[in-house]
Order: C-alpha cells, then structure tokens, then sequence
C-alpha cells in the first residue's frame, strides 16, 4: 500500500494505492462514503474495503476527494468544530480525474471498475455516467455499496418503515436529512443540480452507456429507496443489474468488518470484478 498524489483538477489529489501480491488483472476505483462531508481513507468503508478487494486479487486505487464544509448541525450532534468544504463538482471531477489515472497506470492488466459506498457511490456513479457521455476511458462495472442518488427520495414501503420504526437507530436518512446533505454538497438548491451530481435523476437515454453495475444495499435503511430506484431505471435502460439486499445490516455495514455480512458483501463484489477480467470469462 502506498500514498501517491496527483496533480488533479483541482489542486493537488491523494489517492491510496493496493497492489495484490497475486493480482488476477481486473483494476477497482473506490470512493468511500461520509455524507459528502466526512469520512477519510483511513476508515474501514476505505481502508478495510480496499485490502479486503485486494487481498482477492484486484488492485485498488482508494480517493481522497475533497469534502463539503462540515454543516453546523452535524458539527453540534459530534461535539465536533464546523469545517470549511468544497461543492460540487470538485470531489466528482477529482473521482474522475482518478479513474483516468488509474487506467493510463500500468498498476493493473484492467479492466477496470469505479465503485464506493454510500455518497462515494454517488460520486462513483456520477463519475461514470460523464465518462460515458464520452470518448472514454469507461467502467467495465460499477460497484455500488448502498449509494445515494437521489436528492428528493422517495418514500420507503409498508416494510422497510415498520422496519426504520422498529430500529430508530438506523432511522437518519429521510428525505429531509437527504436533501440537507445534498443542499450541503452543492451549495445550493437541488432544483438546479446536475444530472452527473444526482444520478438518480437521469433518463433511461442518459443512461445507455452506463456500464453493468452490481448494488447491495442495507436491509433497514431508508436509503435503500434509491438504490433501488436507480436500479429500476438501470433496467428500463436496458443495463445488466446485479441489486441485492444484505440481510440484517443498518446503512454502513461496510464500516463495520467485524461483521459477517460486510465480508459477504465483499465476496460478492469482488467476484462481480473478477469476472470482467477476459482471462476469468475464458475460464468460467
């Protein structure tokens, strides 16, 4: 593992690499999650994640894309200062400007992947969404750990809220909070935002290029809604989907190794980007 720092879209750009010491060939960008606000490379969802994916054979190029300013309520909740923060689309553009990188790299044989978890999906999907409106490099698979796409979200069934009910604790993602936290990353109203800063807003046209993706999403968690809003229109896109639910979890398993089901997810994504590998698909 090793640090190394771009010279990135805006500014200098961190970016963690993992290198496998017996690496199969497929490639993975990974974007850690934290509200668009929190969040660092050092935490499991980045640093756990990344060596787990490794230690599976797939080299791993973790981003340390600039935050959004610490909101005062979140501040006043932690017992933490306020911070001063970026908006969008600098993390977005530096999520980018990290998958170039990684795929002019000779770090892996490829292809390669873009992924993350939570608002890192969001920004790994907004990323490859712009990629595909254009000449390229392009994800051969999106990774998406229960994402945020949505700045208005939808309202969760009959199910999922006796469940939130039953579990206050894993209640934090309604549509108010949501869109506080995207009011937050844009620095401004969701009305005006960009397709590629709220995915969850594009068309099935839009999304014809977008590549193959393989979601799992938390089974008591509000922002379950728009994963699987996102995945239904993935499907009315006509794009090849892989969406799940891992059994038993809150929003962030991924955040919590201890737990069965974070390592079970991982077995499932990591098997998903092995097979984009042509070595693997002649092999299977």
């Amino acid at each position: 593992m090793r640090d190394q720092v771009l010279d990135g879209p805006h500014g200098p750009l961190r970016v963690r690499v993992y290198e496998p010491e017996n690496p199969a060939g497929p490639g993975l960008v990974w974007v850690h999650g934290g509200g668009f606000a929190a969040g660092e490379i050092d935490m499991p969802e980045a640093d756990w994640v990344a060596w787990s994916f490794a230690d599976r054979g797939i080299v791993v190029v973790s981003v340390d894309y600039a935050l959004a300013p610490f909101p005062r309520v979140w501040a006043a909740a932690a017992d933490a200062p306020e911070r001063e923060g970026v908006h969008y689309p600098v993390a977005s553009d530096e999520v980018e400007h990290a998958f170039r990188w990684a795929v002019a790299s000779d770090l892996a044989e490829g292809p390669w992947s873009i992924g993350g978890a939570s608002a890192g999906g969001n920004l790994a999907t907004g990323a490859a969404l712009r990629l595909s409106h254009g000449a390229g490099p392009f994800a051969a698979l999106a990774v998406l750990a229960y994402p945020t796409l949505h700045a208005v979200q939808g309202a969760p069934d009959a199910a999922l809220r006796a469940a939130l009910d039953a579990d206050p604790e894993a209640d934090t993602f309604g549509p108010e909070a949501v869109r506080g936290m995207y009011e937050n990353y844009l620095g401004g109203p969701v009305s005006a935002a960009e397709v590629y800063a709220v995915p969850g807003t594009a068309s099935p046209a839009q999304l014809s290029h977008f590549p193959g993706t393989i979601m799992i999403n938390g089974e008591v968690d509000e922002l379950r809604v728009s994963g699987e809003a996102f995945g239904a229109l993935l499907r009315d896109a006509g794009i090849a989907l892989d969406i799940s639910t891992e059994p038993g979890t809150r929003h962030g398993h991924l955040n919590q190794p201890e737990l069965a089901a974070a390592t079970a997810s991982i077995d499932r994504f990591a098997a998903r980007i092995l097979a984009t590998s042509p070595e693997h698909k002649e092999q299977s």
